[in-house]
């Protein structure tokens, strides 16, 4: 016992000159999505404004499928090393409970990082819709739930859980039509094959302003300054309604702790830069306070999220195999 311990030293002496200088090659930031899409603009972003720190290239390398299953079990198997680091979202708390059949467990196979941003969300409709305000519209959803169709970007998507949340809030159910991502749930909405949706600020403030689809309220607990005319769902009734998707940056298991200090510092950098508030605004949303940015907060918001989450999954019974 004593031998291994003092092995364990020794190998620990010998890393720490190679990680005081770490990073000597650029880094390689993992998103389980498309292309294109919110979380992927989200992580551009700010990996930009972390290489300032980090004086290397942060490459964004996009790794779709499964809800982001595939992109996030590739992370957790990567080598330990600081040069791969993942960027998602709400997912990473409702992959345990949607996903029978896991390659990782979102608690035992990651490092924290910190969380990097709130995102709210916005219950819009297409541009012709018929209610002029949330309360004709909740009274409109109501009264044709058979008619009316609700769409969401798949199985897990903020969403999906979204849509959850809401009709079970309202205890009314209407018919759900899943698609492979934000992107054509959004084309079908603006083309009116589908009635409404809800979904990320990211995504939806530049529509909304276009008044190419109509808005109701927004999804979290405070108005958002971008849309400053758009309620809340609790200022419209709905006490206690709160969805938001919030992204984090994580590491694998056994990442050396100078390489995740350096991460977060580059991280801590960049939700003060200039460039990265700007491009949150437009995107209506902002980065999360400097308490939020910590690997323990992170650890324990991940955590909480998964027990908020699993009973209402579980109520739904919607799974994947």
């Amino acid at each position: 016992m004593i031998r291994k311990t003092l092995a364990a030293a020794a190998l620990a002496l010998l890393a720490a000159p190679a990680f005081a200088q770490y990073p000597t090659k650029p880094v390689t930031m993992i998103v389980p999505f498309s292309a294109g899409g919110p979380t992927d603009t989200v992580a551009r972003s700010i990996g930009v404004a972390m290489q300032n720190v980090l004086k290397q290239s942060v490459i964004v390398e996009n790794v779709g499928g499964a809800g982001g299953t595939i992109g996030v079990g590739r992370a957790a198997k990567a080598s330990p090393d600081g040069y791969t680091i993942l960027l998602h979202h709400i997912g990473m708390a409702t992959a345990p409970t949607l996903y029978r059949k896991l390659t990782f467990d979102p608690l035992k196979d990651f490092e924290y990082i910190g969380e990097v941003t709130d995102v709210p969300m916005t219950m819009i409709a297409r541009g012709n819709f018929p209610a002029k305000d949330f309360k004709e519209f909740l009274a409109y959803v109501k009264a044709n739930k058979s008619k009316v169709s609700y769409g969401n970007a798949g199985l897990g998507s903020a969403s999906h859980l979204c849509g959850l949340l809401f009709f079970s809030t309202i205890q009314t159910d209407v018919t759900t039509v899943p698609y492979k991502g934000t992107g054509p749930a959004m084309n079908d909405l603006l083309g009116g094959q589908i009635d409404f949706m809800c979904d990320q600020t990211t995504n939806t403030t530049s529509q909304i302003k276009s008044g190419k689809v109509k808005a109701y309220a927004v999804t979290t607990p405070k108005r958002v300054p971008a849309l400053p005319n758009l309620p809340t769902l609790q200022e419209e009734g709905l006490k206690g309604f709160d969805v938001g998707v919030w992204h984090a940056l994580y590491a694998p298991k056994g990442t050396p702790k100078a390489a995740l200090d350096k991460l977060n510092e580059a991280l801590v950098h960049a939700l003060k830069d200039e460039g990265v508030n700007k491009r949150f605004a437009e995107l209506g949303t902002e980065p999360v306070p400097p308490e939020k940015a910590t690997p323990a907060y992170l650890q324990k918001h991940l955590a909480a999220e998964i027990a908020k989450w699993g009973p209402i999954i579980k109520a739904a019974g919607q799974y994947a195999d």
